[in-house]
């Protein structure tokens, strides 16, 4: 008995000791199990949420600045883009705020309208954007070529990267957030980079040194593994550090120390007042004013195919591969926009360099992007001279991570190995993100894929069999047949034996083009000019088809060839 009641005191001992061990595993696994709860995943996503905030706060004062609008517009943009979004969107792992996309957009638009009447604009711009929704216009999002969405996710982390390096060494006269290739002050990003070196400030690199070493330390496996350390970012020791270096540096070192141009600036009121008075409201009387709209239709439709590019781009990077609703996301960007627009902020879009942080942050749910909001609301309206503290180059480390993540090389290895039809349009959205603009770089990206899938149609159309054993050809269409396939069928048509014997079967089709209908009707009478045998099969007109209820042709002639068969992988490929 007492042998029996030792053995289980043991048994509950190892028990009670593996228990943390088993609490420990189901929470890791929750996520890995669907279970995307906020509470449960909130040791991942609050986090991820400094790091977003910690990305967001010069981004949404350097697209103001750009933008020719208030400051404190660009962070209102940020706030209610992490507030207000969250709570309506379904995507998981996106987070929005000002975009540096629409900043040419705004400045002109602020320009010619004054502030105010800008603002007004942004208001009507969200009430297109919800009518977008509504109206089912998020579909546009899903036409979108995985190969450009690849290429814009790599080109964002090329420019990323080159337009931090300036910042790291304290050269601060661009804008953060700017991924143009031709700069505000003339410069472009890789003339840039040798205008820098009369203005390196030794301070900054090393601040910047020190930040990028410590975010690489904190990526190491053994690091991680420590449960402690996994619960604090490593961008905000990173940042933390940069603070300390340089305080120590005006004790000590004060000809080394960062000036406030190296610094985040963000406006500070000393009142409850002056708080206040950094808000803006539209102005209604404008409401007749033509121009109006026509901004805000302009601001609508570049902010949407911006949020669908990064909808598309979050998604493929989600490792859980949960799908956004594009329709719901233009209602909750709507919504945002109205809400920004009505208190002084910038237009507001899913943006793609906060997102991506996000997801390489290990954010699991949408709660991540919430606590960035809360972050900036907090830390604006209560401690914006701690936040002057933090140097640029501290930042610039963080998102030079950020774009070694979205452009590893074996990325370029994967790409290439899928093939020249993917790998093409990839290299050509990079170089055309890289070299102009996001929505230009993306518009060559589409324009080389749809280029690259008119060739792959073009020499893999279509099934066709031949039996060259009693000189019978015969053609067997797919069953959806569109304009892309004309081409081919047009030379295969062309390229028929005189006096042969052919059969064009459409009993599979369920679509056929008008085109295509059209081009085979007319070849009958070229096939009499050339002495052709021809029988069509079931081709009774153009458009949606009914299926056939049994095959027309004999079951030899439905056995596939070996041409036939090598049709049909390249088409699966």
């Amino acid at each position: 008995m007492r042998c029996q009641s030792f053995c289980d005191r043991v048994n509950l001992l190892q028990k009670l000791l593996q228990a943390p061990t088993i609490m420990k595993t189901k929470r890791s696994s929750d996520a890995a199990n669907g279970n995307f709860g906020v509470l449960s995943n909130l040791r991942s996503d609050i986090p991820a949420g400094v790091v977003v905030f910690l990305v967001a706060v010069p981004l949404c004062l350097g697209i103001a600045l750009a933008s020719g609008a208030p400051l404190f517009s660009g962070l209102i943009a940020g706030i209610i883009g992490g507030l207000l979004v969250p709570l309506v969107s379904r995507s998981a792992l996106g987070v929005s705020g000002p975009a540096a996309g629409l900043a040419v957009i705004v400045l002109a638009a602020i320009q010619e309208l004054g502030f105010e009447a800008f603002l007004l604009a942004v208001v009507v711009a969200g009430i297109f954007q919800v009518g977008m929704g509504l109206g089912k216009a998020g579909i546009i999002g899903y036409y979108f070529p995985s190969s450009v969405i690849t290429g814009m996710l790599s080109g964002i982390g090329i420019i990323i990267f080159l337009k931090q390096i300036p910042h790291a060494v304290g050269y601060d006269r661009d804008y953060e957030g700017d991924i143009s290739f031709v700069q505000a002050d003339d410069y472009t990003t890789f003339s840039e980079l040798s205008h820098m070196l009369g203005y390196i400030t030794p301070g900054a690199v090393i601040i910047a040194a020190v930040s990028l070493a410590i975010l690489i330390l904190w990526e190491q496996p053994f690091l991680k593994k420590q449960q402690v350390l996994r619960l604090v970012p490593g961008s905000l020791i990173a940042v933390t550090a940069g603070i300390l270096i340089d305080l120590a540096l005006q004790k000590f070192y004060p000809s080394l120390a960062l000036s406030r141009e190296h610094l985040v600036s963000i406006p500070v009121a000393n009142s409850g007042a002056e708080l206040l008075n950094q808000f803006t409201f539209p102005d209604f009387s404008r409401l007749t004013d033509a121009r109006i709209y026509l901004t805000a239709l302009t601001i609508a439709v570049v902010a949407s195919l911006e949020t669908l590019l990064s909808v598309e781009a979050t998604d493929k990077l989600d490792p859980y591969k949960r799908v956004t609703p594009t329709n719901r996301e233009l209602i909750a960007q709507g919504l945002a926009n109205s809400a920004s627009g009505l208190i002084g902020g910038l237009p507001v879009t899913q943006v793609i360099v906060r997102s991506s942080a996000n997801i390489q942050s290990g954010a699991r749910t949408r709660a991540s992007a919430f606590v960035h909001g809360l972050l900036l609301l907090t830390t604006v309206m209560l401690i914006p001279a701690i936040l002057n503290l933090i140097p640029l180059a501290s930042l610039a480390a963080i998102l030079f991570l950020v774009g070694y993540k979205l452009a590893k090389p074996e990325l370029f290895r994967r790409m290439y190995d899928a093939g020249m039809y993917h790998f093409i349009p990839f290299m050509a959205t990079i170089a055309g993100l890289v070299f102009t603009d996001l929505l230009t770089g993306i518009g060559i990206g589409l324009a080389i894929a749809l280029f690259c899938i008119l060739l792959e149609n073009y020499k893999s159309g279509f099934y066709f069999h031949e039996e060259h054993e009693n000189n019978k050809i015969i053609i067997r269409l797919s069953e959806h047949v569109s304009f892309l396939n004309k081409a081919n069928i047009l030379q295969t048509l062309d390229h028929l034996p005189a006096h042969s014997e052919v059969v064009i079967d459409a009993s599979d089709s369920r679509y056929i083009d008008y085109d295509v209908y059209e081009i085979i009707n007319n070849f009958k009478a070229e096939a009499k000019q050339k002495g052709i045998r021809l029988e069509i099969l079931n081709l009774k007109g153009y458009g949606n088809l009914e299926p056939v209820g049994k095959p027309l042709l004999s079951k030899t002639e439905n056995r596939p060839t070996p041409s036939d068969a090598a049709v049909t992988a390249s088409q699966s490929r």
